[in-house]
């Protein structure tokens, strides 16, 4: 995997799932709609990381993206919203991320 890779999907993960946090948290929560701004900054930058994936088709950055996006989404699960993941979302974020490693890695024929 390269360098890149690691530092940009895990980054676009973070910034996505925080700007859908703070509409979850506006709507659901009751939380000020002053959460909104930097939720609408963070899906802009989560945008952008997408553009930076090394690939030549943008469906393929996006499909693998979502493996990493389920992954992260459990992650959070457990840091942020104190909910420990159970042992079937752990195996299916593994199926993910190995999903989302042969959308990326697989070999492409012309």
């Amino acid at each position: 995997m390269s360098v890149s890779l690691i530092a940009i999907y895990p980054a676009a993960a973070l910034a996505e799932i925080t700007g859908c946090f703070a509409f979850w948290a506006w709507l659901r929560l009751g939380r000020s709609i002053w959460w909104l701004a930097p939720g609408i900054l963070s899906l802009c930058l989560f945008a952008w990381l997408l553009t930076l994936v090394p690939t030549s088709a943008a469906g393929r950055a996006f499909a693998a993206y979502g493996g990493v996006y389920i992954a992260a989404s459990l992650i959070w699960l457990w840091l942020v919203e104190a909910a420990r993941p159970d042992r079937w979302d752990i195996i299916g974020g593994l199926i993910c991320l190995i999903g989302a490693g042969v959308i990326l890695f697989g070999p492409r024929h012309a």
